[in-house]
């Protein structure tokens, strides 16, 4: 047998087996350094994203105290304000029958 043939087999199959190694590291580290970016991306926007969401909390709650501050002011005008003059006359005692006619 040759042992040049030997080698040159050796040496394509080490090839081989190196370039799957380079090939699946060569992604990892691909995936890791896109992980990277977008974690810092985010990390960015995290600062703008809670102060606007902080923003609109203050918004929604300062309109709903002023419809609730609205809603106890009509309460509170309505309870306090004289109904006397809408009110009409009263119902009048209707007289009691009994149920023999006649007597």
């Amino acid at each position: 047998m040759d042992t040049a043939w030997v080698e040159q087999l050796l040496l394509g199959v080490l090839l081989l087996v190196g370039l799957v190694i380079g090939s699946v590291l060569g992604a990892a580290y691909a995936r890791a350094r896109r992980g990277w970016a977008d974690y810092r991306t985010a990390r960015s926007t995290v600062p703008g994203a809670r102060r606007t969401a902080w923003l609109l909390i203050r918004a929604v709650t300062t309109k709903v105290g002023v419809i609730l501050l609205l809603l106890v002011g009509a309460v509170a005008y309505a309870a306090t304000a004289p109904d006397h003059d809408r009110a009409g006359p009263g119902p009048s005692p209707t007289p009691i029958t009994s149920g023999r006619a006649g007597r």
